[in-house]
């Protein structure tokens, strides 16, 4: 498995466990958060295994950035990040509306290519936004739908999630992030209003 150096933009529920997750990989990661407390706890609960860091670092020395706030933060959080270009982003993000009832955008663009918009530089691609922290933290193979327009940074995210004990699903082009984020809310709307939990993730399985 090769070796990436990984920067993760927050240090929440999914920071936390990705930060966890991928450096039990193997992967070099650093983390930052606008609480710099928050990200030396999630630094800590790795076994000092990834580096909490400033935000105007963490692009610095890292082959892939992973955004793990909500959307609304995102375009801030990028521009803190220091130079992006050649970078591969991971959105993981689900842009929903203050009250979570919904999407703030679809049917003409996406957070995904919203967020391509913000960094032009950088090598975006839609990943993870279909996946609880529970199941990222977890144990359970889940799939990864990911997108984006890049083949070297789509070929670098298939390789993480992969690294990471999940099934990697090529969901095509960055536009197809328009239909990545309805399923994500889906999935929001099952675990959290209908009843099922967090220990939820959509699969594509063949029935024939």
């Amino acid at each position: 498995m090769a070796r990436t150096k990984i920067g993760i933009i927050g240090a929440g529920n999914m920071g936390s466990a990705f930060a966890t997750r991928l450096t039990a990989a193997g992967h070099e990661v650093a983390i930052t958060a606008k609480d710099p407390a928050h990200a030396e706890k999630a630094a800590a609960a790795t076994g000092g295994k990834a580096r909490a860091v400033k935000a105007a670092e963490i692009a610095r020395n890292a082959d892939v950035v992973i955004l793990a706030i909500p959307y609304g933060a995102a375009a801030d959080a990028l521009r803190a990040a220091g130079d992006l270009t050649g970078k591969t982003v991971i959105d993981i993000t689900n842009p929903l509306t203050a009250d979570m009832s919904g999407l703030s955008l679809g049917h003409t663009t996406s957070a995904a290519e919203e967020i391509q918009k913000a960094a032009p530089k950088a090598r975006v691609v839609k990943a993870f936004n279909t996946i609880f922290a529970p199941v990222l933290g977890g144990t359970a193979k889940a799939q990864v739908l990911y997108a984006g327009d890049d083949a070297k940074a789509k070929d670098a995210v298939k390789a993480i999630v992969e690294s990471a004990g999940f099934e990697a699903v090529d969901a095509g082009p960055l536009a197809n992030a328009r239909h990545l984020e309805p399923l994500g809310m889906l999935n929001i709307y099952l675990g959290y209003v209908a009843g099922r939990g967090t220990a939820i993730a959509p699969a594509f399985v063949a029935v024939a």
